[in-house]
């Protein structure tokens, strides 16, 4: 006689449900809110403003966040300018201003010649951008502006999905005209 046991595979499976935005400049409001609501981990890539944003965030949900060049005192003592973590079995650093593909930033060119997350988040440009950098095999994500400060005529985010060591179900989030 023979006993088989088994587990179904989604019980086995890592999956991170993410929600990645930036520049919001002081702002938050309950669209923003409501993505969060729907996140398993929220990533802020800078320009936070009043840390009133990032305090509204994190009693919803964990959130890893960075600062950026129009953050003060307060956000820099609470938040690094570069976090480098993994999420399931995915690399991931997050900065404000890394540039892009071809021309990243001096300040973090060579450590990403010499060891290259899978996932590169930045912010600043408040330009949504997403493109894969053969040269460093790495997905580079930017997920445009959420705020309504800058040059931007939509707001946006992005939201994914991490499992185990795959980066899936991109989407696109337009909140809104500014």
């Amino acid at each position: 006689m023979y006993l088989c046991i088994y587990e179904p595979l989604h019980l086995n499976k890592k999956l991170k449900k993410i929600l990645l935005l930036s520049d919001t400049h002081s702002h938050i409001d309950d669209t923003i809110l409501k993505y969060v609501a729907q996140a398993d981990e929220v990533w802020h890539a800078g320009d936070i403003g009043d840390l009133h944003v990032t305090d509204t965030i994190k009693k919803l949900k964990p959130l890893r966040c960075v600062y950026g060049n129009i953050d003060d005192a307060k956000a820099r003592l609470e938040f690094p300018l570069n976090n480098r973590f993994m999420c399931e079995n995915v690399s991931v650093w997050i900065t404000h201003i890394g540039g892009y593909p071809g021309k990243y930033n001096p300040a973090i060119r060579d450590e990403m010649a010499s060891n290259p997350p899978k996932l590169f988040i930045c912010g600043h440009s408040h330009i949504l951008k997403v493109m894969f950098d053969k040269k460093n095999n790495l997905l580079h994500m930017n997920p445009g502006a959420a705020g309504k400060s800058g040059f931007h005529q939509m707001r946006t985010m992005l939201r994914f999905v991490i499992d185990d060591d795959k980066i899936k179900d991109l989407e696109i989030i337009e909140i809104g005209k500014k």
